[in-house]
């Protein structure tokens, strides 16, 4: 019996101790959001929430937790993002599975699932069985977050990455929806066939190459190269989403892409080449620039 295991309860680490102790190392490293890293972690190695902290702080850690938290905050003080140390981070009111070819959902990713949803409220859609698609659907928490609030809807997420689609299928399978989506391998438009949407929505990427190496450590190491990378000028998706996205909606059918934040005059043109109708651009709760949307 090794050292560890004679601790007896009075030695072991209260909640709260260890808390501070992860708090104080992620605050030292520099990272902005110390305080909810250290609470994140530790709720998911001791299967707690908030209301531990503040009711039970003297709660007693296991040597077992006490190392697989100080093992969590070391990764995180060397710039491994928070939500793939977890394995899963929240949007738009939902938690969606990670896994290393997923990027992980941002809040202000969530201004497109909300345009999406104030255009087909405005038009009475809301409880229509409209078909979406979702180019490029990562974990699907677009796609998943729009049928989850469209109860009639079914959609179609596509990816490259046969792994980003592993995390979207047991997405769909834990929230519900495995019987509305519907997900296929391949290049962008390659596997939708000659169907036609209702609403087509994309979140590609857009992060021009050079730029790629000047980012966090969180996302240019942090998050899949091949979701970020759009191209020497970042507009590589947008070019062949928009070749043929008015082929593939149907008669005032919409379209809705995120953007980078210096991006959306050049999708704007880009729409305006294919001849799409009513282009606007909404911006994000930071005032930015962040999707763009038209209609066929």
């Amino acid at each position: 019996m090794d050292m560890e295991d004679r601790r007896t309860e009075a030695q072991y680490r209260t909640y709260r101790e260890l808390y501070e102790e992860g708090r104080r190392i992620l605050e030292q490293a520099g990272l902005p959001d110390a305080a909810l890293d250290a609470r994140l972690l530790l709720e998911e190695v001791c299967g707690t929430n908030l209301q531990t902290l503040l009711v039970s702080p003297d709660r007693r850690i296991s040597g077992e937790e006490e190392r697989k938290y100080r093992s969590f905050i070391q990764r995180r003080k060397d710039r491994e993002p928070t939500a793939m140390i977890l394995g899963q981070w929240d949007f738009m009111g939902l938690t969606f599975r990670l896994n290393r070819s997923t990027l992980i959902p941002e809040q202000d990713t969530e201004v497109l699932v909300e345009t999406a949803l104030e255009e087909l409220s405005e038009r009475k859609l809301s409880d229509a069985p409209i078909r979406i698609l979702d180019l490029c659907t990562g974990s699907g928490c677009i796609l998943l977050s729009l049928l989850h609030e469209l109860k009639r809807a079914t959609g179609l997420g596509t990816d490259l990455s046969e792994e980003a689609l592993e995390a979207a299928e047991e997405n769909a399978k834990e929230l519900g929806l495995s019987g509305r989506a519907e997900l296929r391998q391949g290049d962008l438009w390659e596997p939708v066939g000659e169907e036609r949407f209702d609403l087509i929505v994309s979140n590609p990427p857009y992060v021009p190459t050079g730029v790629i190496p000047t980012l966090e450590p969180e996302v240019c190491c942090g998050e899949p190269y091949a979701a970020l990378d759009g191209g020497e000028d970042g507009m590589v998706f947008y070019r062949r989403i928009l070749k043929e996205a008015a082929r593939h909606l149907k008669p005032s059918g919409i379209i809705i892409v995120e953007s980078g934040f210096d991006e959306a005059a050049g999708i704007v043109g880009l729409m305006e080449d294919q001849n799409l109708r009513n282009i606007r651009i909404v911006k994000d709760y930071g005032g930015l620039d962040r999707v763009v949307r038209a209609e066929t």
